[in-house]
This record gives C-alpha cells, structure tokens and sequence, in this order.
C-alpha cells in the first residue's frame, strides 16, 4: 500500500491570521508530502506493509524489516505526527478542555493552569527540533513528553492526544527563531473536542499491544 498526504480539514488560509497562509502551505505541502514521499520510497515493494496503518507499523518497531526501520522511523513518524496535528488545531479554538480530559488534566496536574504552565516549559526545554506532547500510557495516566526528530510516542505505546510541533519548519516564516511566541498562539488553536475525542478512543493498536 501507499501512505497519502491527507487534506488539511481547513483551507490554507483557515487559521489566519493566528497561523499564516505561507507557513501552512509550506509546512503541509512541501515538508509534510515530503515525508509521506519518502515513506512510500523505503517501503515500496515490502509485503510487510501492506494493509497496516501507520500506526500499526509505529507501534511495533521492532518487527519493522531492518533495511526500511530508520527510514520508515522518521518519515512514518512525520507523516503520523504531522497528521494527528492538522486535526488539533482550529480558527477560534482555544481556551480549556472539557469532559473526562479535562477532569484527567486536573487530576493529574491539579489545574489546567498548571498543565499549560509546564507543556509550555517543555516546549522550552525542547533541544533542537521535535515534538512536545501530551500522551496517555495504557494505565490511563497521562504524561508531558519531548520527542526529538520525528519520534513518537506511539512506539512507547502511549496514544497522542496534544501535540505541538517545534521543528522551525513549523513557525519559521512568521515567527522566526522565536519558538515561545509560537506556542503561546497556538495555545489559541488547540481544538479540545477533537483532543477528547483522541482521549475516549481505543485505537486498535493500543488495545492489541495492552499489557
């Protein structure tokens, strides 16, 4: 099978003026093609893929044929990571999760100030590129991980649920090298109900490889 680049859920201009037009053309039609291209190069002809999703493939890495894992690693994980973001992120979002998220972040963090308070220092702490972002181990607990490169936290078998991209592709363009400036506006496009829809599923790969 071949991976595809899936359509943004909104026009190019959809998240102006917080997310500029020129940024996310580039950002998915260029880096994120990229990286499904690639992906579809290192797997072609390999019976191993076929029928499984990315995810599948991700989260099992070992039993990924040894001459396409490094390869399938970083462009299977950018075209999952990639993805997953596009679908967190909307015009006029923003504000608080609500629901069992919401009751999870404040068990877990005591207050969602607290939460945004310390996945925004992780941001900063974030050495060269990569990912921050808020997962969900098999236990139910939930956790605030840096990922470098294209990692990700699939392949710890925790389920993504907020992600925020910190290579500079991502803000390069209007932002420059200022990373913190990103992330405080696009804490203004988190899209929370599809971040509890994320947290009330049972992907099947996360239940197949549950303990």
């Amino acid at each position: 099978m071949a991976y595809v680049l899936p359509p943004l859920p909104y026009p190019t201009d959809g998240l102006e003026p917080l997310y500029d037009q020129a940024t996310l053309e580039t950002h998915h039609g260029k880096h994120h093609a990229a990286y499904v291209e690639k992906l579809n190069a290192a797997i072609a002809g390999n019976a191993y893929f076929a029928g499984k999703s990315i995810e599948e493939v991700l989260a099992d890495l070992e039993a990924i044929p040894q001459g396409a894992r490094r390869a399938v690693i970083n462009n299977g994980g950018g075209h999952a990571n990639h993805s997953l973001f596009w679908t967190l992120m909307g015009k006029g979002k923003g504000g608080e999760p609500k629901g069992g998220l919401g009751d999870a972040i404040v068990k877990e963090f005591k207050s969602f100030a607290e939460f945004k308070k310390k996945f925004t220092t992780q941001t900063t702490e974030m050495f060269g590129s990569g990912w921050t972002f808020l997962t969900q181990d098999q236990e139910g607990k939930l956790h605030i991980r840096n990922l470098a490169n294209q990692d990700s936290p699939i392949s710890l078998l925790e389920k993504p649920l907020l992600l925020v991209d910190l290579w500079e592709h991502a803000h390069y363009l209007k932002w420059r090298n200022k990373r913190p400036e990103w992330v405080e506006t696009w804490w203004n496009l988190v899209d929370w109900d599809k971040a509890e829809e994320l947290f009330a599923e049972e992907p099947a790969w996360f239940v197949e490889h549950a303990a």
